[in-house]
């Protein structure tokens, strides 16, 4: 539907654009009209003439457009507890990490939001997402504060609200004092969706069911929150198939692998999508291409773990949604999602299908349109089509890092991580020259010394 005449236009030309479509539309030298928060048209050549209540121009000669990236997994707390246990696999980091962890309060959450936020939104990520899970008693209104901080930086925002009631004396990982009671924990997941979620199509902050993870959640928890979910009408999240310790212990435990312990509590689905997925066998795959269960392929994560090689070309191939994840900073110390794209694809060559596992176009929809599908916004988000909300970066490709590339997809996955000369979310723009234009970064940075610091003196003292 065509946006109504009164409506204020941002005209963008002279560009490249790769509008991740399902043709995989490209043009050498194009136009995109921004109405409002809406896409009002793209194409190749010039804008259409005599285009009313136009209030801005840019030309975006030596740029590639393409769709904002979208971040399915992510853990923003860890950004105050970065390069630690760095030698590590998944268990023994957890189990290193998870005291400092449980000690995390309103003021840390806030400040390590703002940093993980700043990080991605400056690369180019117009809608994040945060798996937040460690909720110790008197520590504040996290999700609160975690919202407010998407909110005041102008990002996309879905929170996957976690939770964990498996602890060491249970057979789990987290120790006793950081985890919550199956009952409260649900009560406090619904509160949180209830209070927060918005499932309109222009909707800038969602909500989804995310107990943690087999070894720190129990059967009820994970049963219950896929019936909250659904019950909610939200979507739902968790770690699954990390590495093969988590493997050996579904088995040990549950008498069966990851894929079947999540079936049979009702935690596959369409409506659900799951992080790493390293370790899956052709059954799982096949069971994941019949639910149209979601995948965030968290590639520096899983090298950083040792955790191993998903097999993305695979799932891809057997019709499973794949996105793309940063995951938390604790174990992906950029804290970037455009370096992604091109870990995705080189890893993922290292793998069984070699140098045609992944090539620079799929690399780029696993980051826009493959998120979208994850989190279940396709219809508004993650291409550039007219009628879509106006989430979209220029790149800038004629610098140095990028001049002698004559494919422009290729420069931004292939080559140095691209600079960002404009990124739109909503219509608005929220970074210029590679700086956010909503928030200080610098206040950002030295808040997050101090907040990693207070936190690292604290755990200390325990």
């Amino acid at each position: 539907m065509a946006a109504p005449s009164a409506a204020q236009r941002i005209v963008i030309e002279n560009a490249a654009i790769a509008t991740v479509d399902a043709n995989d539309t490209e043009y050498a030298s194009g136009y995109l009209v921004v109405a409002d928060n809406r896409i009002e048209s793209l194409g190749p050549g010039k804008a259409p003439e005599n285009l009313e209540n136009v209030v801005r121009r840019i030309d975006a000669t030596g740029h590639l457009i393409t769709p904002g990236l979208v971040n399915t997994h992510h853990h923003f707390y860890q950004w105050i507890t970065r390069g630690l246990a760095t030698d590590h696999n998944l268990f023994n980091w957890l189990v290193a990490l998870y005291p400092t962890w449980a000690r995390i309060d309103e003021q840390m959450v806030r400040v390590a939001a703002q940093g993980s936020l700043a990080m991605m939104a400056r690369g180019g990520v117009t809608t994040a997402m945060d798996h937040h899970y460690v909720f110790p008693k008197g520590s504040g209104d996290l999700s609160g504060a975690i919202i407010g901080a998407a909110s005041e930086m102008g990002v996309r925002f879905t929170l996957a609200r976690g939770s964990m009631d498996r602890s060491e004396k249970d057979g789990g990982l987290p120790p006793d004092f950081a985890v919550e009671t199956t009952e409260g924990a649900l009560a406090a997941t619904e509160e949180t969706v209830k209070k927060f979620h918005d499932a309109s199509f222009d909707s800038m902050t969602q909500v989804a069911v995310a107990p943690c993870s087999p070894f720190s959640i129990s059967t009820e928890l994970l049963r219950e929150g896929a019936a909250l979910g659904r019950r909610l009408g939200v979507r739902m999240h968790t770690h699954g198939s990390e590495t093969v310790e988590e493997e050996k212990f579904c088995h040990e435990l549950f008498g069966m692998g990851p894929t079947d312990y999540f079936e049979s509590t009702g935690f596959l689905g369409e409506d659900v999508w799951m992080a790493h997925c390293v370790h899956m066998n052709d059954s799982d795959i096949a069971a994941f291409a019949r639910t149209k269960t979601g995948v965030a392929h968290c590639p520096s994560s899983n090298a950083r773990l040792a955790a191993g090689i998903a097999r993305v070309p695979d799932m891809l191939k057997a019709g499973v949604p794949v996105g793309l994840g940063v995951d938390g900073t604790a174990s992906n110390e950029s804290g970037e999602l455009h370096t992604e794209l091109r870990n995705a694809l080189l890893i993922n060559r290292l793998g069984a299908h070699r140098e045609s596992a992944l090539n620079a176009r799929q690399a780029l929809r696993l980051g826009t349109y493959g998120g979208a599908e994850v989190l279940g916004r396709a219809d508004n988000i993650g291409s550039l089509e007219a009628g879509k909300l106006a989430d979209f970066v220029l790149w800038k490709i004629d610098g140095l890092g990028h001049s002698s590339i004559a494919d422009p997809v290729t420069a931004i996955v292939f080559g140095a991580a691209a600079p960002v000369t404009a990124s739109f979310v909503n219509g608005k723009q929220i970074v210029e020259n590679n700086r956010l234009l909503t928030v200080d970064e610098d206040t950002i940075a030295r808040d997050a010394r101090t907040e990693a610091q207070r936190l690292a003196r604290i755990a200390a003292q325990a």
